[in-house]
């Protein structure tokens, strides 16, 4: 954690960030994200193409064959429909499993899970198993964001079915699963189901209730997300003509949630029946904005990247009419804070963040932002990235993540450092009758000189009790360092430590 930290103080000085393009000439970009342990690639969905795209964050190249292709299957018409969603298994790097979420030819919802082949660029196109359906009366309000939580579950939320102030009243309806957040258990399954129902779900054995639900009163949560640091879940929700509205729920809250839709539109009555307008059970979101800022709401995540430290626990959101991204912070007791607008700061040098349709993350916890018709995929960085491997990657995220040591934890990489801060460490030595011999491996690099101590009380901290005896030491031959004094100039011989010097 101390290395963490001094490394993240080090990259401190990039605290001022922009957008870099970074793929373009996709079609309807809608989403990206990683798998599990794999920091080399990221994972583009195409709309209508029903595609999966690799992108190699290694030689920062889009790679021409995708991961996956069920074009046949999947739907193109309307503009809320086709794949809308892919998640990994928690442990997918052991059994390959993924799941994607589309509208099939039909425009029914389907849950299914796929296979990814050896190949980490490949997947299986004919191991496909469907998990689940749901009927859509409507082309649009098909959510389709599907994300594993920190209990390894499988969430997915659902829109209300869609037209206009969800005709049938399925969001408050609870024998549908529209209007909803779900919760599943993929690794299990409880026959005639392909999956099974969490026990601790709060609508199990409640008669009138889908067991699934996890949540109620969703309009439309086109995309949302968990903190990858303390878990907790942050729901955008697309409304109707007035308002836009986030809404958070704490990684401790046991579900059972209702958000109101369709009686209430963020903080407003619609008028609208189905529920009671500010009733005690209906919960309100975090923050929400009206139809003069922008007309629909794109969720993003909570940033826990390594690159730019001052945005460190900042959640990110956008608008898809208005191109426009905001953020906050929330701590729960004291709700929102810190509410920031970043559309000028992410404006690219390249390219147009425009119909922002989702942001993602990569494994460092890197995030990217989605434009749907332009067909580009920016990346957030710091306008300054300090890499002194030259592998793009930021220092701090390498240390971070194990690719590069940091031994003096000063927040250089130990590649690109040619002398380590280090511990005074204990030194033996070999006593003739006119010298003192000392010989010790050179730990402190190659730019490093050693300072000798000595006390007489094998029991003294360091530095208080000790004094230094000689300095300007520097390692020979075979990076090891040897040095002699005169037996004389050494009365008593005691106890000795070397510390690192470093230019």
């Amino acid at each position: 954690m101390l290395t963490l930290l001094l490394a993240l103080a080090l990259a401190g000085a990039a605290n001022a960030q922009t957008t870099v393009r970074i793929a373009t000439g996709l079609s309807r970009p809608l989403y990206v994200t990683h798998a599990p342990g794999d920091f080399e690639r990221i994972f583009i969905l195409e709309q209508h193409e029903a595609r999966i795209r690799v992108f190699n964050l290694t030689s920062n190249t889009l790679e021409a064959a995708p991961f996956l292709d069920i074009d046949s299957i999947v739907t193109s018409t309307g503009n809320e429909r086709g794949l809308l969603g892919l998640a990994f298994h928690p442990d997918y790097q052991s059994n390959r499993y993924f799941y994607v979420s589309y509208n099939d030819n039909s425009g029914t919802s389907v849950l299914a899970r796929f296979t990814a082949s050896d190949d980490p660029d490949s997947a299986i196109a004919t191991s496909r198993f469907n998990i689940l359906t749901q009927a859509q009366p409507f082309e649009n309000h098909n959510g389709g964001c599907i994300h594993f939580g920190p209990d390894g579950y499988l969430y997915f939320g659902f829109g209300d079915g869609g037209s206009g102030n969800d005709p049938q009243g399925n969001a408050q309806n609870t024998n549908t699963m529209l209007g909803k957040m779900i919760r599943i258990d993929v690794d299990s399954t409880e026959p005639p189901l392909n999956y099974a129902i969490p026990d601790d779900n709060p609508f199990v054995g409640v008669p009138g209730y889908r067991e699934e639900i996890w949540a109620l009163g969703l309009r439309n949560p086109w995309r949302w997300s968990f903190d990858r640091l303390t878990g907790d879940m942050y729901i955008a929700d697309v409304g109707q003509n007035a308002w836009e509205e986030v809404n958070v729920v704490a990684a401790s809250d046991t579900g059972g949630r209702n958000y109101g839709w369709r009686c209430m539109e963020a903080y407003t009555c619609t008028g609208l029946s189905g529920c009671t307008c500010n009733a005690p059970n209906l919960t309100r979101p975090v923050t929400a904005f009206d139809h003069g800022l922008g007309c629909s709401v794109t969720g993003g995540y909570v940033y826990r990247g390594c690159a730019i430290p001052s945005l460190y626990g900042t959640y990110f959101y956008g608008d898809y009419c208005s191109d426009q991204i905001w953020s906050f912070n929330w701590d729960g007791a004291n709700g929102t804070t810190d509410s920031t607008n970043w559309t000028v700061a992410f404006d690219p040098p390249l390219g147009n963040v425009e119909n922002i349709s989702s942001f993602g993350e990569d494994a460092y916890g890197e995030f990217y932002i989605c434009d749907l018709n332009g067909g580009e995929v920016f990346k957030v960085i710091p306008n300054t990235l300090i890499d002194c491997n030259g592998n793009s990657i930021a220092d701090a995220c390498d240390i971070q993540f194990g690719n590069s040591l940091d031994i003096d934890a000063d927040g250089i990489p130990d590649e690109c450092d040619d002398c380590y801060h280090l511990p005074a460490q204990d030194v033996g030595l070999a006593a003739g009758p006119d010298s003192v011999y000392f010989s010790w491996n050179n730990i402190g690099g190659e730019a490093a000189s050693y300072t000798l101590w000595q006390t007489q009380d094998a029991e003294a901290e360091f530095p208080a009790g000790w004094l230094p005896v000689a300095s300007g030491i520097f390692s020979g031959m075979d990076n090891r360092v040897s040095f002699t004094m005169a037996t004389a100039s050494l009365p008593e011989l005691g106890f000795f430590k070397v510390v690192t010097v470093c230019p």
